[in-house]
């Protein structure tokens, strides 16, 4: 009756030291001591409920996470059905030593759940290899299976989990974005023991495959892979995001991603299992997803067609006071938000004329990435000079264009402000700044004859009087006789 044997596993496992509880949902710490090539793990146990969201595992001291895993049991003792849905957070030792693991609070549907820490030793590697049940022959008698044979047998259960690489959208224009997510999805029905294997090692290989060259990617990082609750044709499964990115498409060229693959650990199981015996037996299996492309559409015809963003926009401006004073500096701020991708955002279009000096911009920007989308601001601060008084409205001098792929069309952000300048008109102040003074002002009237500005007579004598004595003095070395 293996049922009962799995139901009695668990009622052991609760009342061993290093577990917490919280009404129908525990905690499990591993164990005490293990060796450097073993592992350690963290468990969180939902009995008779769903385990429908917990946060994430702690990192730990001395130990890095190697990979997550499911398992869901059904066990019937007397006629009485119970269930339990797990999931196990594996860590694997970085080097010999005593660690510490601090207490720490996971919050598991809903309810946070105190749990005590404990020192656990890593000692040096230790041989693997398969030992004989210690019990088996004090309790074991002829035609009693209840700890298991020496020979295991083990199954190979079929698994009801898939790996999927799907789009937010199946055509976009350029520089819309669509959302890009691979996941690995587990049934809630599934009783195939699961686990990841190398998930960093294997997706550096998996993103040279699928990130796309004409795109500009935002990528959400995902550190840790953790299990969220989804439903996919009115089933129950467990979906563990992989990589997830946005793509902005450079171009009009379709994006085509092949399919990749992704090795998980599978466990075939005992076909009789023992309560102290070996139970499971570790095998690879690879899933992969199937080929999808995300059609590309040029946007319509516009004389900033190429320059444009494209995205959902909002415009909020700021202006410390609408009451101005010609000559004096002001400070105005055009910000942009909303979904798209803020970093191609360029700054407005401004106007120059004689009644305003304008500045180049300040800029800032601000990236959100969560809930599956990319959002932000994009903030210009200009400084502005009035030169004339009289009253302005700022979308006079500020539009920004952009393309709105929800209602298929271009639209203008227009300043909605009003400004009132007072003072006296300084737009001649540039002509008078560069005024040159009384001097140009006598040209038309002077005299333009050519005249000497002094008399240098008495240089050109010296010169040439210089230039005869050096003559005279060659000229008596030359033929000057030698003495004899």
């Amino acid at each position: 009756m293996p049922f009962i044997r799995l139901s009695l596993f668990v009622f052991l496992a609760g009342l061993l030291p290093g577990t917490a509880f919280a009404q129908g949902v525990q905690i499990t710490l591993g164990p005490d001591e293990i060796g450097e090539n073993q592992t350690w793990t963290i468990t969180i146990t939902a009995q008779n409920e769903p385990l429908k969201n917990y946060d994430n595992f702690p990192e730990i001291e001395g130990f890095r996470k190697r990979g997550q895993s499911t398992q869901s049991t059904t066990s019937i003792v007397n006629g009485q059905v119970s269930a339990s849905q797990s999931v196990i957070m594996t860590y694997a030792p970085t080097k010999q030593g005593t660690f510490t693991i601090p207490s720490f609070t996971l919050k598991v549907n809903g309810k946070p759940i105190n749990v005590p820490g404990k020192k656990v030793r890593v000692g040096p590697p230790l041989q693997q290899q398969q030992q004989n049940d210690p019990f088996r022959s004090f309790f074991d008698r002829p035609g009693d299976d209840f700890f298991g044979s020496g020979d295991t047998e083990f199954v190979d259960i079929k698994e009801d989990a898939f790996l999927a690489l799907t789009t937010s959208k199946d055509e976009v224009y350029v520089g819309e974005g669509f959302t890009t997510t691979l996941s690995f999805f587990v049934s809630q029905e599934n009783r195939a023991p699961l686990q990841f294997y190398d998930p960093g090692r294997q997706l550096v290989d998996i993103l040279k495959k699928i990130k796309p060259t004409n795109c500009w990617e935002e990528n959400f990082n995902i550190e840790n892979i953790e299990g969220e609750n989804v439903k996919i044709n009115g089933r129950d499964y467990m979906q563990y995001k992989v990589y997830e990115a946005v793509y902005f498409p450079l171009n009009a060229e379709p994006i085509n991603f092949p399919s990749v693959g992704l090795e998980m650990i599978k466990y075939k199981v005992a076909k009789n299992p023992s309560f102290f015996g070996q139970n499971r037996k570790e095998d690879f299996k690879k899933f992969f997803t199937k080929p999808k492309r995300v059609i590309v559409k040029e946007l319509p015809p516009h004389p900033l067609k190429d320059e444009v963003a494209v995205g959902d926009y909002r415009l909020d401006e700021r202006i410390r006071h609408t009451d101005l004073e010609t000559g004096q500096s002001a400070g105005y701020n055009f910000n942009v938000y909303g979904e798209g991708n803020i970093s191609a955002i360029d700054k407005p279009k401004t106007k120059s004329d004689d009644k305003f000096e304008f500045y180049e911009p300040n800029v800032r920007q601000d990236i959100t990435r969560q809930n599956n989308r990319i959002t932000g601001t994009k903030s210009f601060s200009y400084f502005m000079i009035p030169k004339e008084p009289g009253q302005f409205k700022l979308k006079d001098y500020f539009q920004w264009v952009y393309f709105n792929p929800k209602l298929k069309k271009y639209d203008t952000l227009k300043s909605k402000l009003m400004v009132t300048v007072a003072g006296e008109s300084k737009k001649n102040e540039a002509i008078q700044s560069s005024d040159m003074g009384n001097f140009y002002n006598k040209i038309e009237t002077a005299d333009n004859a050519l005249r000497t500005m002094a008399d240098t007579r008495w240089q050109k004598w010296a010169f040439n009087f210089f230039i005869l004595a050096m003559l005279g003095a060659s000229a008596y070395l030359v033929f000057k006789k030698p003495a004899v």
